[in-house]
């Protein structure tokens, strides 16, 4: 019988239909019900004896592809292929496929909901109350602000009609032209990365980590922003120079940033790591923008269609 090995604990948790039909096709189901990374052994172990993989943040490079000799198809959990091998999976026949917009609206969602955290102290103050003050910053409005959104694909453009939904004026930017059709919508303004770290208020990344956008904000980007400016990366780990964001946070290059990401997930337990953490203008959470409930249910099932298209 052909194995499927699927690690996401969002498929062990809202599957169950989604197993009925890959099993009625014949496929036997190895499905992660911990919730947790699998250890990299135990991984390899059931990687080796699958015909699929469903795969979350577990790493597939060379040295364990190299051993799954039976494995014809690999569908992230998601749209991010950073933690898979693209190269060799098609040097060897071996498909890979993602789950494009299933999760938009929650990234986007996350996105929105940063930037009102930071323009209005909403986390810095609720942990005063707990902790026993009574503090009463004044805070920022979004409304009327510019937003650059650099990455206009899915995420982008669903971030792009919610802030324009709150009275944003939107400057997008993405590494393929933009048809004015995907504008007009928004009254967005086709921008490019200079303008929007020069112009805008709110800053969100939404682009791949790839070599050419690690890194693409930096010491240099941060010069040119403005000091009341929030900066949001929800895409990838690596896009921000985190060690150029604690530099811009504590001489107050920019206002405040909120990530979901980070370079190691999680954080390194290094002194600049630390001291990063503990910046009351920055907030870290764990990678949770995409996890909601109907995103999670929305990816389960374009997951298990992308691969019984590839194993048909």
């Amino acid at each position: 019988m052909k194995k499927i090995l699927v690690t996401p604990r969002g498929y062990a948790k809202y599957g169950q239909e989604a197993r009925k039909r890959l099993e009625a096709l014949g496929f036997e189901m190895d499905i992660n019900e911990t919730g947790k990374p699998l250890p990299r052994e135990v991984f390899i172990q059931k990687a080796k004896e699958s015909t699929g993989i469903i795969v979350g943040v577990d790493e597939l490079d060379k040295d364990l592809l190299a051993q799954c000799k039976d494995l014809k198809a690999i569908v992230k959990f998601g749209v991010g292929t950073d933690n898979i091998d693209v190269d060799y999976c098609k040097e060897h026949g071996i498909q890979v496929g993602r789950c494009l917009g299933t999760n938009s609206n929650a990234v986007a969602e996350y996105t929105i909901g940063m930037m009102f955290n930071c323009a209005r102290y909403m986390v810095s103050d609720a942990m005063c109350v707990k902790n026993g003050d009574w503090d009463k910053p004044t805070g920022m409005e979004l409304t009327g602000k510019k937003l650059g959104i650099i990455g206009f694909g899915n995420i982008g453009k669903q971030v792009a009609r919610m802030g324009y939904g709150i009275g944003m004026q939107i400057y997008a930017y993405d590494a393929f032209d933009i048809p004015e059709e995907a504008l007009q919508p928004y009254k967005a303004k086709k921008s490019n990365p200079e303008e929007i770290y020069k112009e805008c208020d709110y800053i969100t990344v939404h682009v791949p980590l790839t070599p050419e956008t690690e890194n693409m904000i930096s010491d240099e980007e941060f010069d040119k922003m403005k000091d009341t400016a929030i900066l949001i990366n929800a895409a990838r780990g690596g896009i921000v120079d985190e060690k150029a964001l604690l530099k811009a946070l504590k001489e107050k290059k920019i206002f405040a940033c909120a990530s979901d990401v980070f370079t190691s997930e999680p954080p390194a337990k290094e002194d600049w790591v630390q001291e990063l953490l503990g910046m009351d203008n920055f907030i870290l959470t764990a990678h949770i923008g995409s996890r909601s409930r109907e995103s999670e249910i929305n990816t389960v099932n374009r997951a298990t269609d992308v691969m019984i298209d590839f194993l048909k």
